[in-house]
C-alpha cells in the first residue's frame, strides 16, 4: 500500500469512528509534506533545511453544534483521541443553524487530472551548489552589489486527503519549487535592498539561476539614489507583483465572511458596476500546473470556472457553503480561497502602460497594511519610480499613495500583459488614471 493509499485510509477511519461516536456529519483533512530548503549566503551554505509533517484536522457536528480539533500524530489512537476531543468540544459549543457540511449535490464528482505533482530530483549536495552558485552569480552583476542576504532553493512535495461522512474521499497530490535571492547594493554611501524569485509547480518551469540573479541585481541597483517627490494627483502604475494585492483587496470584499458582517464595502454591490467597463475577471481552477487550481475546494464542494466581473460588472461573490447560507445564497467552491483569478490582460506590456501612462508614478512595491475592506479606503507606503515622456526618469522613495478602493477599481485604465502567474492572483501591471501621492 503506497503512502497516498495510507492517508486515505486513516481518513476513512477517522470518518467512521467519528460516526460511532454519535457525529451527525463530520469532515477530515489530513496532509503530508516534505521539504527541502536551502540558504546560501556569505559563498558558503547557511541552512539546510528538510521538514517532514503530517496534519490531521477533524469537524464534527452534533446537530449544529460544531467542533474542530487538530492533531500532529496520525496513528489510530491519536485519531481516536482527536475525534474524541472535537466531540467533546462540540458538546458545549451554541448551536448554529448555518452549520454543516454542504448539499450532496455540491460536491466534486469528476476530477481532472491538473497536472500539479511534478518532483523535482534534488540532493543536498545539487540544492547547495545551485544557492551558492545562485548568490555568487547575483553578486557579479554589479560593482555596487555588496551583499546578498540569501539565495533560496526550496522544493515542497504534499499529499492532501479531504473526505466527509457523504460519502467523499479524495487524494491530491501537488508540489512546489522555488528560487529566489535577496541583495544589498550601496552608491555613495547609501544602500538599497531588492529581490526575485520564481515559483512554479515543475522546476522546469523555473527561470534559470542565471536569470533569477540578473532580474534580482537591476532591480534592486536600480533603486539607488532613490529621492522623494512633491505630494500631488498624478496617475499611477502598479507593477504585476504589487497588482496582485489590488486584485486581493477586491477579492476579501467579495468573500462571504465580509459580506453577512456587513463589513465590506462592495455588500449588495451584486450585478452592480465596480470596475472599469473594459474589466473583466475570471476564476479558473483548471489552469494546468496553476499555482492555484484545484478540483475542489477545502469542504470537497467541486470548482468551477466563471466570470466574477464581466464588463466591470461583479457577477459572482467568493463564498463557502457556510457564508452562502447566512447570505441565502449557494456556495461558489471557494472555501479555502479563489482559484487562479485571472484578469484579462490588455495589448500593451509594460513598457507600453509606461507610455501610455506618460508621467505618472511606477510602483515596484508597497509597505503596511492600510486598507479598510469596510469603507475601501487605501494607503500604503510605496516606492518605485517617477516617469515623464513614458520614460523612467529616477526612483523614488518615501511616498504614500492614497484613495479609495471603489474609486481605484473604477480607475483602471488598462491592465499590461507582463503577466505575472507566481500566485493565485494572475495579472499584469496595471495603470490608473489618478491616486493621491504624499510625498515632500
Amino acid at each position: 500500500m503506497n503512502n497516498t493509499e495510507k492517508l486515505k485510509k486513516s481518513v476513512a477511519f477517522a470518518l467512521d469512528y467519528a460516526k460511532t461516536r454519535g457525529a451527525d456529519q463530520c469532515e477530515m483533512a489530513l496532509s503530508h509534506s516534505t521539504g527541502l530548503d536551502v540558504t546560501a549566503r556569505n559563498a558558503d551554505v547557511e541552512t539546510v533545511e528538510f521538514t517532514q509533517d503530517k496534519g490531521l484536522g477533524v469537524t464534527v457536528f452534533l446537530g449544529k453544534q460544531k467542533a474542530t480539533a487538530g492533531s500532529s500524530d496520525t496513528s489510530q489512537e491519536a485519531i481516536k483521541s482527536t475525534v474524541d476531543k472535537a466531540i467533546e468540544i462540540a458538546q458545549h459549543m451554541q448551536a448554529d443553524e448555518y452549520a454543516g457540511l454542504p448539499e450532496q449535490s455540491e460536491l466534486a464528482t469528476q476530477f481532472k487530472d491538473l497536472d500539479l505533482f511534478h518532483p523535482w530530483d534534488l540532493s543536498f549536495d545539487k540544492a547547495i551548489e545551485m544557492a551558492v552558485e545562485l548568490e555568487q552569480l547575483a553578486c557579479k552583476q554589479d560593482i555596487r552589489i555588496k551583499q546578498c542576504d540569501g539565495a533560496h532553493v526550496v522544493s515542497h512535495t504534499g499529499t492532501h486527503v479531504y473526505g466527509n461522512s457523504m460519502g467523499f474521499l479524495h487524494a491530491s497530490q501537488s508540489t512546489r519549487q522555488s528560487l529566489s535571492c535577496v541583495l544589498i547594493a550601496e552608491e555613495d554611501g547609501k544602500m538599497q535592498r531588492d529581490y526575485w524569485y520564481d515559483c512554479k509547480r515543475d522546476a522546469l518551469d523555473l527561470f534559470s539561476i542565471e536569470k533569477i540573479a540578473e532580474i534580482a541585481a537591476q532591480r534592486t541597483t536600480r533603486r539607488l539614489n532613490a529621492k522623494s517627490i512633491k505630494t500631488q494627483k498624478s496617475p499611477v502604475v502598479f507593477d504585476a507583483s504589487t497588482a496582485a494585492g489590488l486584485l486581493s483587496s477586491f477579492i476579501s470584499a467579495i468573500s462571504g465572511g465580509a459580506l453577512y458582517r456587513k463589513s465590506s464595502f462592495l455588500c449588495d454591490h451584486l450585478n452592480k458596476q465596480v470596475f472599469a467597463p473594459h474589466i473583466n475577471i475570471q476564476e479558473d481552477p483548471f489552469v494546468l500546473k496553476g499555482l492555484g487550481s484545484g478540483n475542489y475546494d477545502a469542504e470537497g464542494v467541486r470548482t468551477q470556472q466563471r466570470d466574477i466581473v464581466k464588463d466591470g460588472v461583479l457577477q459572482g461573490y467568493v463564498l463557502s457553503s457556510y457564508s452562502a447560507r447566512r447570505l441565502g445564497m449557494q456556495t461558489t467552491g471557494n472555501a479555502g480561497g479563489v482559484h487562479n483569478l485571472m484578469i484579462t490582460p490588455g495589448e500593451h506590456d509594460l513598457t507600453g502602460l509606461l507610455q501610455t501612462m506618460d508621467k505618472g508614478l511606477y510602483i515596484t512595491e508597497l509597505m503596511g497594511q492600510g486598507v479598510n475592506i469596510i469603507t475601501g479606503d487605501y494607503s500604503r507606503g510605496a516606492t518605485g519610480f517617477w516617469v515623464e515622456n513614458g520614460q523612467i526618469q529616477y526612483p523614488v522613495e518615501g511616498i504614500t499613495v492614497a484613495g479609495n478602493l471603489r474609486d481605484m477599481f473604477k480607475n483602471i485604465t488598462a491592465v499590461g500583459k507582463d503577466i505575472d502567474d507566481r500566485g493565485n492572483i494572475i495579472t499584469g501591471s496595471i495603470l490608473l488614471s489618478e491616486m493621491m501621492i504624499a510625498g515632500s
